[in-house]
């Protein structure tokens, strides 16, 4: 009887705060295309040449899984799994990762396969997160960074008319 009584007041409850005319079954979500993501690779790619400095960066989609990987011909090997570090926790946080070098000494700091350093950024348009890009291999962090928001640069413009 209790339980009876407990899912009538949850459909109750439900009732009443969804309604069935305004409840959506699925969730359309944007998602970078493989072009969109080599693009934004090759910009950050340039950006950094154009410096003299040759990087590796890694493009992710919104759950944090690889699209595009470049490294430049004379950037460390070790450069992509950093690059795709920076893009992982840059869309798992919505946050570029120069924002949470606060939080690299906290126990969430410390969790495999987070780098809270500067050179991951969110890619993001029309208010929606769509994805992130790691940069890694410049002398500093925000040199990576920079590196990133061009390739950034490169395709928000079109994101954005996308949207």
């Amino acid at each position: 009887m209790k339980r009876r009584i407990g899912a009538i007041c949850l459909g109750v409850l439900l009732s009443n705060t969804l309604p069935a005319d305004e409840v959506s079954r699925t969730i359309n979500i944007k998602r970078l295309s493989l072009e969109t993501a080599q693009e934004i690779a090759h910009g950050a790619i340039e950006a950094c040449r154009k410096e003299g400095i040759q990087i590796g960066v890694t493009v992710v989609d919104r759950e944090g899984t690889t699209q595009a990987v470049l490294r430049d011909t004379i950037a460390a090997p070790i450069t992509l799994e950093i690059s795709r570090q920076k893009a992982f926790t840059a869309v798992n946080f919505n946050a570029a990762t120069s924002q949470l070098v606060s939080r690299a000494n906290t126990p969430i700091g410390r969790v495999e396969g987070l780098v809270m350093s500067a050179g991951g950024l969110p890619v993001q348009a029309g208010g929606m997160l769509l994805g992130g890009v790691g940069v890694s291999g410049a002398p500093s962090g925000e040199t990576d960074e920079a590196c990133a928001q061009a390739g950034i640069d490169k395709v928000v413009d079109d994101l954005e008319m996308s949207m």
